[in-house]
């Protein structure tokens, strides 16, 4: 006779659709070099990094540094603060936290 349930019951909820494609377009927006060292950058610079020194810092001209940073900014990844001229970048490391738990296994 079979049975219609698990042998191990799952200790969380699946994913929804919603919340799958949410967290997708987050992990895609760190799939790419660059931005995984713009994101290291940051995470070991708590007082956030000025666009200048990122540029400068990663050996790519300013509107590839700019199109990386964009692209975090809109994942959420990444928060931009003006200061004065420049713009200075900052870690969200409360949604880089959760990308880390989502693939976390149940406890």
């Amino acid at each position: 006779m079979a049975s219609s349930h698990y042998c191990c019951a799952p200790d969380a909820a699946p994913l929804s659709v919603a919340d799958a494609e949410a967290l997708a377009e987050r992990f895609r927006a760190i799939a790419d070099p660059v931005r995984l060292q713009i994101l290291n950058r940051l995470a070991s610079t708590p007082g956030g990094v000025c666009v200048c020194d990122l540029v400068d810092g990663l050996d790519r001209s300013q509107p590839t540094i700019s199109h990386h940073l964009k692209i975090l900014t809109g994942a959420a990844l990444v928060r931009r603060e003006q200061r004065g001229r420049w713009a200075w970048y900052h870690l969200e490391a409360d949604e880089l936290a959760r990308l880390q738990a989502s693939l976390a296994p149940a406890r």
